[in-house]
């Protein structure tokens, strides 16, 4: 069966299918995985055809899921099924997984495009009768089981279907990669959502105990009005935001923030903080070389930043801003973890998390 899934479907923001695409490509010969990638622009997946057999069962094995910056969720599939006949498609797609293993659960979604948009109703009403056709042919577990594989159909058109596997511990654990949130109320902007889910993504739940802990100290650097000053003061953080703009009058009211009018590229803080957080819109030349600095120059411990990424060579930026970090970090003795990924709630972005080892 391993030998069968000649492609891995890999869904990704609409309109990155190219740096999805490149960054695979490398990531793969990387773990000793060639292939070639297709796609269609604004499609929000990519197909990463192998070369050789088992090539995308031992890529979905061996890559940890969290380390592509831009695909949400992935599969190892078969190669790419036509139209399916409408009046039995239950039957049609229980028939064309025949020869795979018993999985423990049934995915069946569309990537998050504007064409997907159209096709997700389909996926949602066909699960259940797909999850019972199934069963009865025993390719599906009678309770969910996570030690299983998952069965996995991908409605990448109205034409083009693909089915295929996931390891539920290897890959993203919801629907279409995405997580998504509830605007909190009160928070001055939607940009809070931004932080909110950089700290789940890249954070365990027991680091969030750990590293998120009421009384710690930070700076927001590009603060206004206050989306992710509103996140750090509702971790009980003692915060610094740093921005000439006006903040949000109610989350001033908390008693936890101090507004600094001044320009984030150029604000010293007085003492270390546990973190540092910046949202600003610039170049990333200039933000990375903002963040290093930070760290350069022990300003803080644990940093959350978003890179805006240019219109082309956005593949280019981000790998040129990351080299020149852990050049520099390198370069000052620093040894760091980091952590990056474009998030459901980044835009032409991408996040970044950023810890100082001891």
């Amino acid at each position: 069966m391993q030998t069968a899934l000649t492609q891995v479907v890999l869904f990704c923001r609409a309109g990155f299918e190219r740096e999805c695409a490149g960054e695979m490509q490398e990531l793969a010969a990387n773990q000793g995985v060639y292939g070639y990638p297709q796609f269609e622009p604004a499609s929000g997946y990519v197909l990463f055809i192998c070369t050789e057999p088992g090539g995308a069962y031992k890529l979905i094995h061996s890559l940890p899921w969290q380390q592509p910056v831009f695909t949400r969720q992935w599969a190892a599939c078969l190669p790419t099924l036509g139209a399916v006949p409408k009046q039995d498609r239950v039957g049609w797609l229980v028939q064309a997984m025949a020869d795979f293993p018993q999985g423990g659960e049934v995915w069946v979604e569309a990537p998050d495009s504007e064409q997907g948009g159209q096709l997700q109703t389909l996926c949602r009403k066909l699960t259940p009768p797909l999850a019972s056709a199934l069963r009865k042919a025993g390719k599906l577990s009678e309770k969910r089981n996570l030690k299983q594989p998952r069965l996995y159909v991908a409605w990448l058109t109205e034409q083009q279907v693909v089915v295929g596997l996931a390891k539920p511990a290897n890959a993203a654990p919801w629907p279409q990669g995405i997580m998504r949130l509830k605007f909190p109320a009160g928070a001055p902007s939607r940009s809070t959502l931004k932080l909110d889910e950089a700290w789940r993504f890249f954070l365990s739940a027991e680091e969030q105990q750990s590293w998120l802990q009421p009384g710690m100290t930070a700076v927001d650097l590009g603060a206004a009005p206050g989306g992710w000053t509103w996140q750090l003061a509702h971790q009980h953080f003692r915060v610094t935001a740093v921005d000439n703009g006006p903040m949000d009058e109610a989350l001033m009211e908390s008693g936890l923030v101090k507004h600094r009018q001044e320009d984030g590229f150029t604000y010293v803080p007085e003492r270390p903080v546990d973190w540092m957080v910046c949202d600003i819109a610039d170049k990333p030349s200039r933000s990375i070389d903002l963040m290093a600095r930070w760290f350069e120059q022990g300003w803080c411990r644990f940093s959350v930043f978003n890179l805006k990424l240019p219109m082309q060579k956005r593949l280019a930026a981000y790998q040129q801003c990351r080299e020149v970090f852990e050049s520099r970090m390198q370069a000052a003795g620093l040894q760091v973890e980091m952590r990056w990924r474009q998030l459901y709630h980044d835009r032409e972005e991408i996040t970044a998390f950023v810890r100082l080892l001891d």
